[in-house]
């Protein structure tokens, strides 16, 4: 029988027993456990972690690890405070995720070009008051991203009838969307979107790559939407730029900290919709059949799936 697969994480004790379950019943012959309920003499015999924001330390821990197959599709925490001579990681690649990502853009981009932030202020002065409607045809969404999520988010706001600009490091070419790339094509795209929807993975190269700067630049009356990673914006510059009514709304789905503190004064601030990062759940059921062909892959074979780049991030 193969050695165990140690689940490495620092979430709660229940969200663990959660995950174990689901994994086991996944995972035929396989053989999962908790990492609390490992033995120091057990550490050496294992080859595989499973993770889900793992605690750094445990996994260096594990010296013979040869991977480390991560539950989640953002890896740039574990890229962070792993060395750089840490086992390769795969990162969760779920089309379940991609999915409901696509779904949350669309979502709040119609939350966003519906007027539910006025109609949602108007309620609480119960002013009834309706507002001229304006449609999907005449909107512009700017997508900052367009790996696969971008791909799936542009490929559903189309759909609907949105006019969607994409943006990339590498350039792209997607049906019915205005693709471009370089420094060039970034400005042009935060100028001209109605609505500019951050779907990038947090590396050096875009942190804070939305500042003070780059909201003066956008639309006049233009609205973000965030489910990258809180740092990639400047919070600060963003909330001046919407309490000088340059910028209209923001709905924040990622924070520089999470759980957003109580006393953050982004929770009281009404042109700022506030998520608990939900925009795009991990699916256990999903991501569990998805990791069990991984090993079962390299089980048999001895080859991993497709590794994080260290140097890019992802």
């Amino acid at each position: 029988m193969a050695e165990p697969i140690a689940f490495v994480s620092r979430s709660a004790q229940t969200e663990r027993d959660n995950w174990l379950k689901v994994l086991s019943e996944n995972l035929g012959d396989e053989k999962i456990i908790d990492f609390n309920d490992l033995k120091p003499d057990d550490y050496g015999a294992i080859e595989l972690a499973i993770v889900a924001n793992p605690d750094p330390d445990q996994l260096k821990k594990l010296k013979n690890l040869k991977w480390i197959q991560s539950l989640w599709a953002g890896v740039e925490r574990m890229v962070k405070e792993l060395p750089e001579n840490a086992p390769p990681i795969v990162r969760l690649i779920d089309p379940a995720l991609t999915e409901a990502m696509a779904e949350a853009v669309l979502a709040w981009t119609l939350y966003l070009t519906r007027d539910m932030p006025r109609y949602h202020r108007q309620q609480q002065k119960r002013l009834w008051q309706p507002h001229s409607y304006k449609p999907a045809s005449q909107w512009k969404i700017g997508l900052l991203g367009l790996g696969q999520l971008g791909k799936a988010a542009a490929k559903l706001l189309t759909l609907t009838g949105f006019q969607v600009n994409g943006w990339s490091k590498s350039q792209k070419t997607l049906d019915n969307v205005t693709c471009s790339s370089g420094s060039t094509g970034f400005m042009r795209l935060i100028e001209t979107s109605d609505i500019v929807v951050l779907l990038i993975p947090l590396t050096n190269e875009t942190t804070g790559l939305l500042g003070k700067n780059e909201f003066a630049h956008m639309k006049k009356g233009a609205s973000l939407i965030n489910f990258s990673r809180g740092p990639v914006i400047d919070t600060d510059a963003l909330v001046d730029a919407l309490n000088k009514h340059e910028l209209d709304h923001a709905v924040l789905d990622v924070f520089d900290q999470e759980p957003l503190p109580p006393d953050s004064p982004l929770w009281q601030n009404e042109n700022i919709t506030v998520l608990p990062h939900i925009s795009a759940p991990t699916n256990k059921e999903s991501a569990a059949k998805i990791v069990a062909k991984n090993i079962a892959h390299w089980r048999k074979t001895g080859n991993l799936p497709p590794v994080v780049n260290r140097m890019r991030g992802y």
